[in-house]
């Protein structure tokens, strides 16, 4: 049996900031929800899953020291300078 072992992540507190900034200059307030690491037992197996945030309807994913944050999934990202532009063009 495959035993799957779940242990959540605090979002580095300067990238929480940052993010809260941003959106208070677009008068918006974000949903943070904090990401895990994901290891099957007995295995080097390991899954980092990145901190979700939501904004305006629209999910966001960012990894802690990273200056990069996703649109909707992995395939698609700004960095997180950008992020007050994109938001605007969002409304």
């Amino acid at each position: 049996m495959i035993n799957v072992i779940k242990k959540e992540i605090d979002m580095e507190e300067s990238l929480k900031k940052r993010l809260e900034i941003i959106c208070d200059f677009c008068n918006t307030t974000p949903t943070i929800i904090n990401g895990s690491i994901r290891k099957i037992d007995k295995t080097n197996l390991n899954y980092i899953e990145p901190h979700r945030i939501i904004i305006n309807s629209i999910m966001f994913l960012a990894f802690n020291y990273s200056n990069e944050i996703y649109i909707n999934n992995l395939s698609k990202k700004i960095k997180i300078s950008e992020l007050e532009n994109y938001i605007k063009t969002m409304n």
